[in-house]
Protein backbone atom coordinates (compact mmCIF):
# COMPACT_ATOMS: atom_id res chain seq x y z
CA UNK A 1 0.00 0.00 0.00
CA UNK A 2 1.40 3.35 -0.75
CA UNK A 3 0.09 6.54 0.66
CA UNK A 4 0.33 9.96 -1.71
CA UNK A 5 -0.69 13.14 0.37
CA UNK A 6 -1.70 15.66 -2.04
CA UNK A 7 -2.37 13.04 -4.62
CA UNK A 8 -5.16 15.23 -6.43
CA UNK A 9 -2.69 18.35 -7.07
CA UNK A 10 -0.72 19.36 -9.80
CA UNK A 11 2.11 16.77 -8.95
CA UNK A 12 -0.28 13.86 -7.32
CA UNK A 13 -2.36 13.57 -10.79
CA UNK A 14 0.68 12.32 -12.72
CA UNK A 15 2.03 10.07 -9.37
CA UNK A 16 -0.90 8.52 -8.56
CA UNK A 17 -1.84 7.04 -12.45
CA UNK A 18 1.57 6.16 -13.11
CA UNK A 19 1.61 3.56 -9.22
CA UNK A 20 -1.34 2.49 -10.42
CA UNK A 21 0.05 1.08 -13.57
CA UNK A 22 2.36 -0.37 -11.96
CA UNK A 23 0.16 -2.18 -10.10
CA UNK A 24 0.77 -0.71 -6.90
CA UNK A 25 -2.18 -0.47 -4.49
CA UNK A 26 -2.96 3.73 -3.51
CA UNK A 27 -4.71 5.60 -0.70
CA UNK A 28 -5.14 9.44 -1.21
CA UNK A 29 -4.55 11.55 1.57
CA UNK A 30 -7.10 15.06 0.62
CA UNK A 31 -9.37 16.83 1.99
CA UNK A 32 -11.58 15.36 -0.59
CA UNK A 33 -10.62 11.94 0.53
CA UNK A 34 -11.54 12.54 4.14
CA UNK A 35 -8.56 13.82 6.05
CA UNK A 36 -6.63 16.38 6.37
CA UNK A 37 -2.84 17.29 7.63
CA UNK A 38 -3.64 20.56 8.54
CA UNK A 39 -6.08 19.54 11.50
CA UNK A 40 -4.75 16.18 11.87
CA UNK A 41 -8.39 14.85 11.21
CA UNK A 42 -8.51 10.66 9.61
CA UNK A 43 -4.73 10.65 9.05
CA UNK A 44 -3.60 7.76 11.52
CA UNK A 45 -6.65 5.80 9.47
CA UNK A 46 -5.25 6.99 5.89
CA UNK A 47 -2.10 5.40 7.40
CA UNK A 48 -3.09 2.27 8.80
CA UNK A 49 -1.22 -0.43 6.63
CA UNK A 50 0.79 1.70 4.83
CA UNK A 51 4.24 0.67 3.38
CA UNK A 52 5.37 3.80 1.43
CA UNK A 53 4.48 7.22 2.07
CA UNK A 54 4.93 9.80 -1.40
CA UNK A 55 4.52 13.63 0.67
CA UNK A 56 3.70 15.84 -1.91
CA UNK A 57 1.21 17.97 -0.62
CA UNK A 58 2.02 21.36 0.11
CA UNK A 59 0.97 25.36 -0.01
CA UNK A 60 2.20 28.80 0.87
CA UNK A 61 1.88 28.34 4.93
CA UNK A 62 1.95 25.56 7.21
CA UNK A 63 4.07 22.76 5.54
CA UNK A 64 6.02 22.47 8.71
CA UNK A 65 2.99 21.51 11.15
CA UNK A 66 1.57 19.64 8.27
CA UNK A 67 4.69 17.39 7.82
CA UNK A 68 4.89 17.08 11.86
CA UNK A 69 1.31 15.31 11.85
CA UNK A 70 2.09 13.48 8.87
CA UNK A 71 5.33 12.15 10.70
CA UNK A 72 3.86 11.57 14.11
CA UNK A 73 1.10 9.18 12.50
CA UNK A 74 3.44 7.55 10.57
CA UNK A 75 5.97 6.92 13.97
CA UNK A 76 2.87 5.88 15.02
CA UNK A 77 1.86 3.48 12.57
CA UNK A 78 5.34 1.47 12.34
CA UNK A 79 7.46 4.13 10.37
CA UNK A 80 6.89 3.85 6.37
CA UNK A 81 9.36 4.82 3.89
CA UNK A 82 8.26 8.62 3.47
CA UNK A 83 9.44 10.07 0.11
CA UNK A 84 9.18 14.03 0.17
CA UNK A 85 9.30 16.79 -2.40
CA UNK A 86 11.22 19.67 -1.71
CA UNK A 87 12.54 22.80 -3.45
CA UNK A 88 16.18 23.28 -4.87
CA UNK A 89 17.39 26.41 -2.99
CA UNK A 90 15.47 26.13 0.31
CA UNK A 91 18.15 25.62 2.58
CA UNK A 92 19.88 28.79 1.25
CA UNK A 93 17.30 31.12 0.74
CA UNK A 94 17.37 33.17 3.37
CA UNK A 95 13.63 33.97 4.43
CA UNK A 96 13.43 36.57 7.80
CA UNK A 97 11.24 39.17 7.10
CA UNK A 98 8.01 40.01 6.07
CA UNK A 99 9.09 41.24 3.11
CA UNK A 100 11.32 38.24 2.33
CA UNK A 101 8.18 35.96 2.99
CA UNK A 102 5.93 37.75 0.95
CA UNK A 103 7.91 36.48 -2.29
CA UNK A 104 9.82 33.39 -1.33
CA UNK A 105 7.78 32.29 1.39
CA UNK A 106 7.43 29.02 0.18
CA UNK A 107 11.40 28.40 0.20
CA UNK A 108 10.75 28.52 3.68
CA UNK A 109 7.61 26.36 4.70
CA UNK A 110 9.74 23.94 2.62
CA UNK A 111 12.58 23.93 4.54
CA UNK A 112 10.51 23.53 7.66
CA UNK A 113 9.13 20.56 5.93
CA UNK A 114 12.38 19.00 5.30
CA UNK A 115 14.02 19.63 9.22
CA UNK A 116 10.92 17.80 10.37
CA UNK A 117 11.10 14.80 8.54
CA UNK A 118 15.25 14.78 8.57
CA UNK A 119 14.85 14.91 12.43
CA UNK A 120 12.58 12.12 12.72
CA UNK A 121 12.11 8.47 13.20
CA UNK A 122 11.48 7.68 10.02
CA UNK A 123 13.61 6.36 6.56
CA UNK A 124 13.00 8.60 4.39
CA UNK A 125 14.09 9.96 0.61
CA UNK A 126 14.23 13.65 -0.11
CA UNK A 127 13.76 15.15 -3.33
CA UNK A 128 14.33 18.98 -4.52
CA UNK A 129 13.18 20.03 -7.30
CA UNK A 130 12.77 23.36 -9.39
CA UNK A 131 9.22 25.05 -10.58
CA UNK A 132 7.44 22.65 -12.25
CA UNK A 133 6.41 24.10 -15.98
CA UNK A 134 3.12 23.89 -14.74
CA UNK A 135 3.32 26.60 -12.08
CA UNK A 136 5.48 28.42 -13.48
CA UNK A 137 2.82 29.33 -16.64
CA UNK A 138 0.19 29.89 -13.77
CA UNK A 139 2.75 32.60 -12.66
CA UNK A 140 3.13 34.31 -16.17
CA UNK A 141 -0.80 34.23 -16.77
CA UNK A 142 -2.04 35.44 -13.50
CA UNK A 143 1.12 38.55 -14.58
CA UNK A 144 -0.45 38.95 -18.16
CA UNK A 145 -3.60 39.83 -16.43
CA UNK A 146 -2.15 43.17 -15.82
CA UNK A 147 -1.60 45.98 -17.82
CA UNK A 148 1.94 45.07 -17.53
CA UNK A 149 4.04 42.54 -16.67
CA UNK A 150 6.22 42.77 -13.77
CA UNK A 151 9.80 40.77 -14.09
CA UNK A 152 12.47 40.56 -10.90
CA UNK A 153 15.83 41.77 -12.50
CA UNK A 154 18.25 39.69 -12.31
CA UNK A 155 16.57 36.38 -11.28
CA UNK A 156 16.61 33.24 -13.14
CA UNK A 157 14.42 30.03 -13.22
CA UNK A 158 14.79 26.57 -14.47
CA UNK A 159 11.38 25.24 -14.93
CA UNK A 160 11.03 21.27 -14.69
CA UNK A 161 8.59 19.08 -16.28
CA UNK A 162 6.19 17.89 -13.80
CA UNK A 163 5.75 14.30 -15.62
CA UNK A 164 9.40 14.12 -15.14
CA UNK A 165 9.43 14.69 -11.48
CA UNK A 166 6.67 12.62 -11.31
CA UNK A 167 8.77 9.43 -12.65
CA UNK A 168 11.32 10.02 -10.54
CA UNK A 169 9.50 10.46 -7.63
CA UNK A 170 7.70 6.58 -8.47
CA UNK A 171 11.02 5.62 -8.59
CA UNK A 172 12.31 6.52 -5.70
CA UNK A 173 9.30 5.40 -3.82
CA UNK A 174 10.00 1.76 -5.24
CA UNK A 175 13.47 2.05 -4.01
CA UNK A 176 15.06 2.15 -0.64
CA UNK A 177 15.17 4.98 1.80
CA UNK A 178 18.21 7.00 0.06
CA UNK A 179 18.34 10.56 2.06
CA UNK A 180 18.96 13.51 0.18
CA UNK A 181 19.14 12.62 -3.71
CA UNK A 182 20.82 14.96 -6.44
CA UNK A 183 18.30 17.83 -7.31
CA UNK A 184 15.89 17.35 -10.40
CA UNK A 185 16.21 20.89 -12.78
CA UNK A 186 14.90 21.45 -16.46
CA UNK A 187 17.24 21.85 -18.91
CA UNK A 188 18.83 25.31 -18.54
CA UNK A 189 17.60 28.57 -17.04
CA UNK A 190 15.50 31.30 -18.10
CA UNK A 191 15.81 34.88 -16.72
CA UNK A 192 12.05 35.59 -15.59
CA UNK A 193 11.35 38.20 -18.36
CA UNK A 194 12.65 35.46 -20.67
CA UNK A 195 9.63 32.71 -19.76
CA UNK A 196 6.78 35.68 -19.86
CA UNK A 197 8.19 36.89 -23.51
CA UNK A 198 8.07 33.06 -24.20
CA UNK A 199 4.71 32.72 -22.74
CA UNK A 200 3.40 35.69 -24.45
CA UNK A 201 4.73 34.61 -28.24
CA UNK A 202 2.79 31.28 -27.03
CA UNK A 203 -0.52 32.42 -26.12
CA UNK A 204 -0.52 34.83 -28.98
CA UNK A 205 -0.71 37.83 -26.49
CA UNK A 206 1.01 41.22 -25.96
CA UNK A 207 2.38 42.76 -22.94
CA UNK A 208 4.70 44.78 -22.13
CA UNK A 209 7.14 43.34 -19.36
CA UNK A 210 8.80 45.99 -16.78
CA UNK A 211 11.59 45.42 -15.07
CA UNK A 212 11.50 45.49 -11.25
CA UNK A 213 14.19 44.93 -8.44
CA UNK A 214 13.33 43.26 -4.95
CA UNK A 215 14.44 44.09 -1.45
CA UNK A 216 15.51 41.55 1.09
CA UNK A 217 17.59 38.88 1.98
CA UNK A 218 15.78 36.02 0.15
CA UNK A 219 15.67 38.44 -2.93
CA UNK A 220 19.29 39.09 -3.02
CA UNK A 221 19.96 35.14 -2.52
CA UNK A 222 17.40 34.17 -5.47
CA UNK A 223 19.50 36.98 -7.50
CA UNK A 224 22.90 35.28 -6.95
CA UNK A 225 21.47 31.98 -7.96
CA UNK A 226 20.45 30.31 -4.66
CA UNK A 227 17.11 29.11 -6.71
CA UNK A 228 19.31 27.34 -9.53
CA UNK A 229 20.45 23.61 -8.85
CA UNK A 230 23.67 22.88 -7.78
CA UNK A 231 26.54 20.96 -9.49
CA UNK A 232 25.64 17.24 -10.07
CA UNK A 233 21.76 18.03 -10.29
CA UNK A 234 19.75 15.53 -12.57
CA UNK A 235 18.61 18.10 -15.67
CA UNK A 236 14.84 16.90 -17.60
CA UNK A 237 14.95 16.93 -20.83
CA UNK A 238 11.28 19.00 -21.60
CA UNK A 239 11.86 22.55 -22.14
CA UNK A 240 9.66 25.05 -21.28
CA UNK A 241 9.05 25.98 -24.98
CA UNK A 242 8.01 22.22 -25.57
CA UNK A 243 5.75 22.50 -22.35
CA UNK A 244 4.12 25.52 -23.67
CA UNK A 245 3.67 24.14 -27.53
CA UNK A 246 2.17 21.25 -25.86
CA UNK A 247 -0.17 22.95 -23.87
CA UNK A 248 -1.62 25.00 -26.70
CA UNK A 249 -1.79 22.22 -29.15
CA UNK A 250 -4.03 20.17 -26.34
CA UNK A 251 -6.50 23.24 -25.67
CA UNK A 252 -6.92 23.47 -29.49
Amino acid sequence: MILVTGGTGTLGAHVVPLLRRAGHEVRILSRGHGADLATGRNVDAALAGVHTVLHLAGSRTGDGDKARTLVRAAERAGRPHLVHISVVGCERIPVRTAVDRGGFGYFAEKRDAELVIENSALPWTMLRATQFHDLTRNLARGAARLPVMPAFAGVHFQPVDTAEVAARLVGLALGEPAGLVPELAGPRPYAMAELFRTYLRATGRRRAIVSLRGAGGAYRAVRSGANLPLAGADLGTVTWEDFLSTAAQSTR
